[in-house]
């Protein structure tokens, strides 16, 4: 099978610029955002982890965590059925370019690695409040999740579907969201998620309600002189009440160019 053969009306590649990894998107769905490559830099998953990706939507965060090696299997949980196999086939994609490269004579050991961690990717369709009676309990070593961040009751609303899902609380809450998290975490797991500083402290409440106990976090400011408008947060699944705070993470030198904390997250020199 070829790239063309993979790809649907609308779709376009899209390179990830780690490792050779591409994805499948589609302008007329939710496309991923630097949030989401915050999060999967952000997040301390190892290369042995098993991690789920709550409302996973392109696929993106497994692909990165796939091709950075901070797992050794990823699944992505995705409520609508169109985005999930999309997702889908962007992991057929890389699936089909790594066997291809470890053919090769040259091929490295980093590609035979990387061809058996995204053999172990899959994206699965459902729905994260389904997840307690869909799952077995604690079979994952880390969650993670970039949710929506907007109460159903609150904002303006995209008419496209795909961004209402993606921004607002209308197919399922922060505390379900959280439910499921718990629900799948292993004692000492970790949850890490990305969200709106705004919502902090309903944040915290939550996840101590389910015994996810906030760890460590970061702010995301646009520009050293303005104020967050993201914040980076894990939790432990059991751990004890002590939360470290990071330095901020600026995005924006004032010219305009990216800091050398946001290139280093992308892989670029």
């Amino acid at each position: 099978m070829n790239e063309a053969e993979l790809l649907r009306e609308g779709e376009r590649i899209d390179d990830l610029e780690v490792h050779g990894f591409r994805i499948i998107q589609n302008p007329s769905f939710f496309c991923f955002g630097m949030d989401a490559v915050l999060l999967s830099g952000f997040a301390r998953t190892r290369k042995k982890d098993r991690v789920m990706d709550l409302g996973t939507g392109t696929g993106i965060i497994p692909l990165l965590l796939t091709a950075k090696g901070k797992c050794s299997a990823c699944d992505g949980l995705e409520l609508q059925e169109a985005v999930a196999k999309m997702a889908g086939r962007s992991v057929q994609l890389n699936q089909i370019r790594l066997a291809e490269e470890s053919k090769k004579p040259v091929a490295s050991e980093e590609t035979k690695a990387l061809l058996e961690a995204a053999s172990r990717l899959r994206i699965l369709q459902g729905d994260i409040r389904e997840v307690p009676d869909r799952f077995p309990k604690a079979e994952y070593d880390a969650v993670t999740c970039n949710p929506p961040y907007i109460k159903q009751t609150s904002g303006l609303h995209n008419d496209e579907t795909a961004y209402n899902l993606a921004r607002h609380e209308i197919a399922v809450s922060w505390e379900e969201i959280v439910r499921a998290a718990a629900h799948l975490l292993k004692p000492g797991g970790t949850f890490t998620i990305v969200h709106k500083p705004f919502r902090l402290p309903e944040l915290m409440q939550v996840l101590q309600k389910y015994r996810l106990e906030p760890k460590r976090m970061q702010m995301v400011q646009p520009y050293a002189d303005k104020e967050p408008n993201m914040v980076l947060l894990e939790a432990v699944q059991g751990g004890g009440p002590q939360l470290t705070v990071l330095p901020a993470l600026v995005v924006y030198n004032p010219d305009g160019s990216y800091t050398r904390q946001v290139l280093d997250i992308y892989g670029k020199p």
